[in-house]
């Protein structure tokens, strides 16, 4: 294919495999494998999102100063987050476990944030390239191997725990296979198009945050990835203690994102047809129904579970391909320069996640929540509330947002 389009979707699937499904995996196979506690490990992974946070911008500059040299950072990244992830699942920490939890985190999640930033970036041009909604056909094929890559991470664990015992370790193994074949995929795509001077970087953040609809838009992004974040964070806990379905977690994740992913391309046909925010928002009031529904569950729920499973996927989907692709086509508009402005948007992603952590595992635990053992109805009722009624809220706030922007807006006049 001319477009190379598929390699641009395998590259997707790793930086994916890296992200959502690790942050669903690492806290509870640390509490389970070291016995680490959940307030300790919430407040944790607060500290390490609070990092992406503050980095995040910077990464951002650091990858527009060094455009010209692209491919071999970015060889240097998938390097170092492939090293990070076997640190971090195969290795026995030669450390306490909490502190060598943080420490392989902390590259895996630089690493996974740079390469993000550098990939979305370089979509801006290639989508170009691609004639009239060229920003929604990349970004079907782009969140549609994210969403494959998500399912195979999150599953892989439980499925490889069938045929062996350390299913971690030959996760590990696969993702770095994935890690080379997708950089190999991916080395023609890099352009390494001449940079102007190292600029400053409030200077190249200045033009995003100056325009009124991208600051708009990410705010709705802060908004509308707090629900997945919350989710995330308590999806194992839920199915586990709340649903007293052990052993079907990875299941009901691959349902979840195998929606997502088979969603994509009908979202992104049914965008240019109707329009993006008109699609989008009819997205996430399925979400919501989802997150209603959940309300209602208790031991055993399983069927509709599932049911919730694939609706909430597609729903995701939704959020996925649309959202940045949106927020591509403003840059696009407004001649902000890509890479500053995608790392504002990964800072508000990761945001949410550190938001999360902060608050949602301590209050679980405070509310007498506790891992691997028969929990109090109030304890169950408070997960449920926690999981399934923030959620709602958050998402409510999003809709109202973006029901009332206008995404036509003309380019900020510089003068």
């Amino acid at each position: 294919m001319t477009n190379r389009l598929p390699a641009w979707s395998l590259f997707a699937a790793l930086i994916a495999m890296a992200g959502l499904p690790i942050y669903i995996h690492a806290p509870k196979f640390y509490v389970d494998s070291y016995g680490t506690s959940l307030t300790a490990m919430g407040l944790t992974l607060a500290a390490l999102r609070l990092i992406d946070v503050v980095q995040d911008p910077l990464l951002g500059w650091l990858a527009e100063s060094t455009r010209p040299q692209r491919r071999l950072t970015i060889a240097i990244a998938t390097t170092l987050m492939s090293a990070s992830l076997y640190a971090l699942f195969a290795v026995t920490p030669p450390i306490a476990p909490l502190l060598w939890f943080a420490a392989t985190l902390t590259v895996l999640f630089s690493a996974f944030s740079y390469l993000t930033i550098c990939f979305y970036a370089e979509g801006v041009t290639k989508a170009a390239t691609l004639g009239p909604q060229g920003h929604i056909r990349l970004a079907g094929w782009r969140e549609g191997g994210s969403l494959l890559g998500v399912c195979l991470a999150a599953t892989a664990p439980v499925a490889l725990a069938v045929v062996s015992s350390q299913p971690f370790t030959a996760f590990a193994l696969i993702f770095a296979a994935v890690a080379v074949l997708a950089t190999l995929a991916m080395h023609r795509e890099w352009l390494g198009t001449p940079a102007e001077p190292t600029p400053n970087p409030l200077d190249l953040f200045r033009p995003v945050l100056a325009d009124p609809l991208s600051r708009r838009l990410l705010l709705i992004a802060l908004l509308n990835a707090s629900p997945v974040a919350v989710t995330s964070t308590l999806f194992l806990f839920f199915v586990e203690s709340r649903l007293q379905l052990p052993g079907w977690e990875g299941p009901l994740l691959l349902l979840f994102f195998l929606a997502a992913a088979a969603s994509t391309p009908v979202w992104s046909l049914l965008a240019r047809r109707h329009g993006p925010r008109r699609v989008l928002l009819s997205a996430m009031t399925l979400a919501i129904l989802s997150f209603l529904w959940t309300l209602t569950l208790g031991s055993g729920d399983l069927t509709a579970f599932a049911l919730i499973c694939a609706a909430s996927g597609a729903a995701l989907g939704a959020d996925l391909t649309l959202l940045p692709a949106i927020f591509a086509q403003r840059l696009a508009q407004t001649g902000t320069p890509e890479a500053a402005a995608f790392g504002l948007w990964s800072f508000v992603s990761k945001l949410s996640l550190a938001l999360a952590a902060l608050t949602i595992l301590p209050a679980l635990q405070a509310a007498g929540f506790q891992t691997g053992t028969q929990n109090p109805e109030s304890a169950l009722q408070s997960l449920t509330l926690i999981y399934a009624g923030l959620p709602c809220v958050l998402k409510l706030t999003a809709i109202a947002l973006l029901a009332r922007t206008e995404l036509t807006m003309p380019p900020k006049d510089p003068a």
